[in-house]
């Protein structure tokens, strides 16, 4: 077993010939015993596997803490090596710490935010937070407890946070619920620094915004980020449209007038269902065509949907329609075309680009939404302007790529049967695959 996932962790890293340090082979081992506990976890009473469970929660802790150490040790080292370009001049200073948190994120199979936000709760652990530090490492407070340490206290300096920190840990910090320890570290937090505790509520509301998120069954999440007597208003507002509708007779439940309610009043529409329509949806000419084709249709931006509910919405609505016309290998291939050609990342190229890349960052794992349009050759070194040489990535994807060491090339142009393929190299060695998605 031990070889099977060392012989994964090089064909999904490529760095096949690189020897395993003994640390990392030590760390192998036990994945393997831990997988092959997973798949047979053997003969017990009652008793001894509640004892199992409660070391292996404690072994989750650990793992976490020994990870936050590696992503530290590893910061430390890019700093050191990036100084070094810097004072070659081969690294712009404002440059400096770009790329590391991209890093980690690519070995996590995690986004380039959701690889910063683990960095930085793992350096906080480790220079500011010490005690709490200590109590996940042996296994005695769970990551998520540790996490809202390190969020509860971002606006304490140094030294309060660490005095917060002895607090925490002298008050029995391991020994409460969820709540009841969220409750005693925003309270400490707050009695550290009663100033600083208000002034973060109020940059909070600076940061306020709207999110979409996909949901199961075909549907989606709006969510809005707001001061709270803002979203306790809308809340109310929707709450008491409902009620009167209800009252009038209407016969959908409370809950459907609300969301209706709620898309109505945002897009001016008169009714939810007038979507106007050019969302991005690509369905083959058959599943739009026959009721009884079982194809699926991409909405761009959301992903996959059954081809019956794509017709339903184009068939439903009272709002605009708009048609265009893409192409696809044979057989269902990728797309390939477009009607009109350009030289440049603009118009419909850079409209054919973004559907075939769903809308989102072609990073590995980074689920950000598309705002440039990258040359994966370079324009630079001659890199044409073409379909097979675009994707979409966000605008981190695109800077850091600037970093040296950093390398992207196409591995298949996706103009035949196989998706489009952009291989990522980072400073390490590691690379990474991102595959377009295939064609519908």
């Amino acid at each position: 077993m031990l070889t099977g996932i060392l012989s994964n962790m090089r064909a999904s890293k490529v760095r096949a010939g690189e020897p395993v340090d003994d640390r990392t082979a030590a760390l192998l081992c036990t994945l393997a015993q831990m997988t092959a506990h997973a798949t047979d976890p053997g003969p017990a009473t009652s008793a001894a596997r509640i004892d199992r469970i409660a070391v292996l929660e404690q072994l989750r802790a650990a793992l976490a803490a020994a990870q936050h150490a590696e992503m530290v040790a590893f910061g430390r080292q890019q700093v050191e090596e990036q100084i070094a370009l810097v004072e070659t001049g081969r690294l712009d200073p404002v440059a400096l710490g770009r790329g590391i948190a991209d890093q980690i994120a690519l070995a996590c199979k995690v986004s380039p935010f959701r690889g910063s936000r683990r960095l930085g709760i793992a350096r906080a652990l480790d220079s500011d937070l010490p005690c709490a530090g200590a109590l996940l490492a042996a296994g005695q407070m769970s990551e998520q407890i540790a996490e809202i340490v390190v969020s509860q206290t971002s606006h304490l300096d140094p030294e309060k946070r660490q005095r917060v920190d002895k607090q925490l840990a002298a008050g029995g910090l391991e020994n409460l619920s969820l709540r009841r320890a969220e409750n005693l570290i925003k309270q400490c937090a707050y009695d550290a620094d009663r100033a600083g505790y208000v002034a973060r509520g109020r940059t909070a509301r600076r940061d306020r915004r709207v999110g979409l998120r996909p949901a199961p069954d075909t549907m989606s999440v709006l969510s809005g980020f707001l001061p709270v007597e803002q979203g306790v208003a809308c809340l109310a507002a929707l709450r008491a449209h409902a009620d009167a509708v209800l009252a009038a007779g209407d016969e959908r439940t409370r809950d459907q007038v609300m969301a209706d309610t709620l898309i109505e009043r945002v897009t001016g529409q008169a009714t939810a269902a007038d979507v106007n329509v050019e969302i991005g949806i690509v369905m083959p000419l058959e599943s739009l065509l026959d009721p009884d084709d079982g194809g699926s249709a991409e909405i761009v931006g959301h992903g996959p949907i059954p081809a019956g509910i794509a017709r339903d919405l184009l068939a439903s609505t009272e709002g605009k329609l708009w048609w265009r016309r893409l192409f696809t290998a044979p057989a269902g291939g990728p797309l390939v075309g477009c009607d009109p050609r350009r030289r440049r990342f603009d118009g419909v190229l850079a409209h054919l680009i973004t559907i075939r890349d769903g809308g989102r960052c072609r990073d590995p794992f980074c689920d950000a939404p598309i705002r440039h349009l990258d040359h994966i050759d370079r324009r630079r070194a001659g890199g044409p302007t073409g379909f097979a040489n675009g994707r979409g990535t966000c605008a981190r994807g695109n800077y850091v790529r600037e970093v040296p060491g950093w390398h992207v090339e196409v591995i298949d142009d996706g103009l035949g049967q196989l998706p489009h393929t952009v291989r990522t190299t980072t400073p390490t060695g590691h690379s990474y695959l991102s595959e377009a998605a295939p064609g519908p």
